[in-house]
């Protein structure tokens, strides 16, 4: 065999016997007539040791070795002299009487070390040198354990894995489709799946009450840290329940996954609607591990010859505590910061409270108890500091968001080893589209307006809640989800709201209103990113050190370069003319 034990293995009691192993050499420690080899293999890093004096053929061949050839020895587990208490074999070192060269290695592009000198596109472009490192191991090994925890979880709930297709058929709704050709219908293509959203429905009809699947789902998007143009969801869904019941469920799932992975215990999660998220933190996905919710000012700031102020939609403040020190320099860079494009305010107003007093950057324009009447509003005590924004609501509260978040990141409150989950609820069924002139659902078609409003549908559709929820973490949104509709004709008039004729949504999704007569029971669901939620719970936030084989942020595999033109026989095949990409 190969080997008897791994690298990681090997302990005090193992003295004295006899081993084999093999892996890959970490590096290589010349001292005289000693030559200390570390070899590596997945599960750790074992010393060898060769000795001029008593094996000079192996201290001989030792010393030929490279980085990363792979080798094999057999020898005696010993006690180390000098022992290395970083390592959990750091008490032991074999004394090799063999060494086989099974494979040798050219010098490797970057070091690979815990922490190394390769850039993010080096590092991709040899992404099977890169996941040797530890710190990619780890992320690995962290989330297969996640994945474990998840399937454990909902299979003591009754929860079935069932798969679903990936060739499928093509939608107008959501992001955009990556479509497949097909060569046997000519001019007719499948689409991969952006979700299960349909088929786990069917599934709820077809009477497989408790559903999930971790599965691969593609959205041709743009990409950000957190995005890939393939990703991974666990997708779930459940028949003859109510919110209540998909909410109690998946909590206890994060629940457990913090409680087994983190070894955190979590109380109930709290609950916020999306107006007061809108109203407290300007993001439908807040990050409550810290404060600064913001105050309005409107009733209290306005109307006293400021103009920024008097001509604003919306004044607003978040109340960065502690902060009375920062000088002047800091308060512009903050000034900066807002202006940048990507978050558009017009500039900074600010207050402070200090062992001077009271002072802003409008002073001139208030009296001290008009200022005092601001302060008192904002609970700005001794040693905090205001910072206000002012304009048009919508994008006040979008920029404010993005300060909050900044400074947040700036005071050390977003901690990566603290969790703060958060459901929100009650989100606007459908949003109006100025550029298209027609409703979309905020979430997908398929989710059910609450009871208690779908009288609203003909008269006032805007003000229609959806049967939907979101589950956040420390900012991040991790899952979301509805209950669905599940009667034809309440579908049927989602679609009329969305702008489908009745052919078109006949043609798109007649399937599943077609099913739906035959007896389709209540059912909802919810689906969590599970890339972003393996990266939270390993204190990051973007997702691509957490994936095998990602994509760059241009979308392509720098390592096996792709996408890339294919033969013009392949796709003539296909039916498709040549496509010239420099077009």
């Amino acid at each position: 065999m190969y080997r008897t034990h791994t690298c990681g293995e090997l302990r005090l009691h193992h003295q004295g016997q006899q081993v084999t192993l093999a892996g890959w050499v970490q590096r290589i420690r010349k001292l005289g007539a000693i030559t200390f080899v570390d070899v590596r293999d997945r599960f750790g890093i074992t010393q060898l040791a060769f000795y001029e004096d008593s094996d000079k053929e192996n201290f001989d061949k030792a010393n030929e070795l490279g980085r990363e050839y792979v080798i094999q020895v057999t020898g005696i587990v010993r006690e180390r002299d000098s022992k290395n208490p970083n390592l959990p074999t750091g008490d032991i070192e074999v004394v090799p009487h063999t060494l086989r060269i099974l494979n040798a290695s050219k010098t490797p592009p970057f070091t690979i070390e815990d922490e190394t000198d390769g850039g993010d596109e080096l590092r991709m472009k040899y992404r099977y040198l890169d996941l040797r490192r530890n710190p990619l191991k780890n992320n690995l090994m962290l989330r297969y354990r996640i994945g474990m925890e998840v399937r454990r979880y909902l299979d003591s709930l009754g929860f079935i894995d069932i798969e679903t297709p990936f060739l499928i058929k093509s939608t107008p709704e959501g992001a955009r489709d990556f479509v497949v050709p097909s060569r046997i219908h000519p001019g007719h293509f499948y689409a991969l799946p952006q979700s299960p959203q349909t088929f786990k429905q069917l599934l709820m009809v077809a009477g497989f009450d408790r559903y999930y699947q971790i599965v691969r789902c593609f959205r041709d998007e743009d990409l950000r840290a957190d995005r890939q143009p393939e990703f991974t969801q666990i997708d779930c869904e459940m028949a003859f329940v109510e919110q209540e019941d998909i909410l109690q469920t998946f909590e206890g799932l994060v629940r457990h996954l913090l409680k087994e992975i983190k070894g955190i215990e979590v109380g109930p999660f709290p609950r916020m609607s999306y107006a007061d998220a809108m109203r407290l933190y300007g993001c439908d996905k807040p990050d409550i591990r810290f404060g600064m919710q913001f105050v309005e000012l409107n009733d209290i700031a306005k109307g006293f010859g400021f103009k920024v102020f008097d001509e604003a939609e919306l004044v607003v403040a978040i109340n960065a505590q502690g902060c009375a020190h920062y000088s002047r320099k800091q308060i512009d860079e903050l000034m900066e910061y807002v202006r940048r494009p990507q978050i558009g305010a017009g500039g900074l107003a600010w207050m402070k409270r200090d062992e001077n007093g009271l002072k802003s950057s409008f002073d001139k324009f208030y009296t001290p108890s008009q200022l005092e009447a601001i302060a008192e509003k904002a609970k700005v005590t001794n040693g905090d500091l205001l910072l206000i924004l002012a304009g048009p609501e919508a994008k006040t509260r979008k920029a404010l968001h993005e300060l909050r978040m900044y400074m947040g990141e700036k005071l050390g409150l977003r901690k990566p080893d603290e969790f703060a989950p958060l459901w929100v609820l009650d989100f606007p069924l459908l949003e109006w589209d100025e550029e298209t002139g027609r409703w979309h659902a905020m979430h997908h078609p398929f989710t059910s307006p609450k009871p208690e409003d779908i009288h609203l549908l003909d008269s006032d559709p805007g003000s229609v809640r959806a049967n939907a929820y979101d589950m956040v973490l420390n900012g991040n949104e991790i899952g979301g989800g509805s209950i669905r509709i599940f009667d034809r004709q309440l579908q049927k008039k989602m679609f009329q709201l969305l702008g489908f004729s009745d052919e078109k949504a006949q043609e798109q999704f007649g399937f599943l209103m077609n099913a739906f007569e035959y007896g389709a029971p209540p059912h909802g669901g919810i689906a969590f990113g599970f890339d972003r939620l393996v990266a939270l719970l390993g204190g990051h936030e973007t997702i691509r050190e957490f994936i095998a084989f990602p994509k760059n942020n241009a979308g392509r595999d720098l390592m096996i370069d792709a996408p890339s033109p294919i033969d013009e026989e392949q796709l003539q095949e296909l039916h498709i003319s040549t496509i010239n990409p420099q077009v």
